[in-house]
């Protein structure tokens, strides 16, 4: 029984409740409360997942039953073999179960990973051959490539880089430039790429009938976000919005982490003029995601205890 319903959980918590989360727009009035709901969710569809397979085996007893009946010789002999070996049968199937999931999730991590961190390594060298001289030894961190569509993005890891082109430099006002910067540098602070590789590894392990593309969308919004809190921290929301708007054309490439270009600077615009999410209602979130995260655990201990 508890078998059932991790799996049913599982599926619900991988194809139904990121579908209806993604429709909230309230959530991204409090992108840090929203982005701990949905790693609670996504990380309690895995656990569903993965506890479903334990689950059964538990719930598979070593002692004989009255209601197993046989009738003639060859049933009786069926009935007996099931009864000896039910415990093993149940034990393959539950654990080839769980092993094709965590086996998903490696495959699609190693591939995501590598991924990225290959094209961030080709982009960081380009960037150390393509810096404008004038620019090459800044002690900011910062890299300036010539280029004139008011651009800015930053590409994370261990050797991080804040990018910027001439064309964002010669637009943007030192204010305006100070929201930028804060965003890009809240991005490589609070490390977005891991979270944002997170969730692109757990969209692509999930089979394609069940996994919400709009799940992902809402995630990176809620990313940016995130980051233009810290603008609006540094500089304010109208400056900050200023500077979205000049960086509105600019694309940041694969990889990396841009302040706008992206789609979004029209929603992210709006929600920096949104009121504040009440304190309460943040709250709820958060027990929310505590809650949706204790379901499985609390599932498995029922089943074993």
């Amino acid at each position: 029984m508890y078998a059932v319903l991790l799996a049913l959980l599982a599926l619900l918590l991988a194809g139904v409740a990121p579908r209806v989360m993604a429709r909230l727009g309230s959530f991204r009035r409090a992108p840090r409360a929203a982005l701990v709901a949905w790693q609670a969710v996504s990380l309690a569809a895995v656990l569903s997942a993965l506890f479903a397979g334990p689950a059964a085996v538990a719930s598979i007893s070593d002692g004989t039953h009255g209601w197993f009946a046989c009738t003639g010789e060859d049933g009786c002999a069926a009935t007996i073999w099931w009864l000896e070996n039910r415990r093993w049968v149940v034990l393959l199937i539950a654990g080839s179960v769980t092993l094709f999931v965590l086996g998903r999730l490696l495959l699609s991590g190693h591939r995501i990973g590598t991924r990225l961190r290959s094209a961030r390594a080709r982009h960081r060298e380009l960037l150390d051959v393509l810096t404008a001289p004038e620019h090459a030894g800044r002690a900011d961190g910062i890299r300036v490539l010539d280029h004139s569509t008011p651009t800015a993005y930053c590409l994370p890891g261990r050797r991080s880089r804040v990018v910027l082109t001439e064309g964002a430099l010669a637009a943007l006002p030192q204010a305006e430039l100070d929201a930028v910067l804060a965003h890009e540098r809240a991005h490589l602070r609070g490390r977005h790429d891991l979270l944002l590789e997170y969730f692109t590894v757990l969209h692509h392990s999930v089979p394609e009938p069940v996994r919400s593309p709009a799940a992902l969308r809402e995630v990176r919004l809620l990313v940016e976000a995130l980051a233009d809190r810290a603008a609006v921290r540094a500089s304010g929301p109208v400056t900050t919005a200023r500077a979205l708007l000049t960086l509105a054309q600019g694309q940041a490439p694969e990889a990396s982490l841009g302040a706008a270009g992206d789609g979004t600077t029209a929603v992210r615009m709006r929600l920096l003029a949104a009121e504040p999410m009440p304190s309460i209602v943040t709250l709820g979130m958060y027990l929310y995601a505590g809650a949706v995260l204790a379901l499985p655990l609390a599932l498995l201990w029922l089943a074993w205890r």
